[in-house]
């Protein structure tokens, strides 16, 4: 996988994968949202420059050239409003975990379920995997409603997980499966049709 991803989601709501002239724009949305964001992120104290910014977006350059995944921002009418991506894939077993998060001020439109949907679908449909995870501190209820809205399972409860700044934090593991994920596809497509 090389060069640059783009998937809309709707008029006016798209990702596309990171690029460094962007960096500036990363670490203002950063730093507008780091207070909100310091109480399930743990990654903030390593971004607060544009040089740490570079690097980051600079891995993420590197992830996706070497097929590993990708990163993208959440674009909404011309703003980046959030980060969605895949941490790794495990080409082996055909799985993934999808991480993300949301400016504070967009949160309660739908975007990051709209844009989750997004790389669920990606993820079975472009790369053919078999297993998505999404891992959540178990306290972070926002970031939790992502996969249950999109019917993934909880399979378990990973105990401390996380070192979050200066404390552990456990994680509820979600789980969907490709063949799950047909199912749940087809009656999201029978409700869009009958209402």
């Amino acid at each position: 996988m090389s060069g640059m991803v783009k998937i809309a989601i709707e008029d006016g709501l798209f990702l596309k994968s990171l690029e460094l002239r962007e960096a500036e724009e990363f670490l203002l949305l950063v730093d507008v949202n780091r207070p909100y964001l310091r109480e399930w992120l743990p990654w903030l104290d390593m971004t607060r420059s544009i040089d740490e910014m570079i690097v980051y977006v600079e891995s993420t350059l590197h992830q996706l050239s070497s097929n590993q995944g990708f990163q993208t921002a959440i674009w909404h009418n011309g703003q980046i409003v959030g980060i969605i991506g895949y941490h790794h894939l495990e080409w082996v077993n055909r799985s993934t975990c999808i991480g993300y998060w949301l400016d504070e001020r967009y949160q309660g439109r739908g975007f990051m379920t709209k844009a989750c949907r997004a790389l669920v679908d990606y993820a079975f449909d472009e790369w053919k995997l078999n297993r998505i995870e999404i891992r959540c501190a178990e306290g972070n209820r926002k970031s939790r409603g992502i996969p249950e809205r999109l019917g993934f399972r909880a399979e378990g409860l990973l105990r401390e997980a996380e070192w979050l700044y200066d404390h552990y934090v456990d994680h509820v593991v979600y789980g969907m499966l490709a063949k799950e994920w047909s199912v749940v596809r087809g009656i999201e497509n029978k409700g869009r049709t009958t209402t």
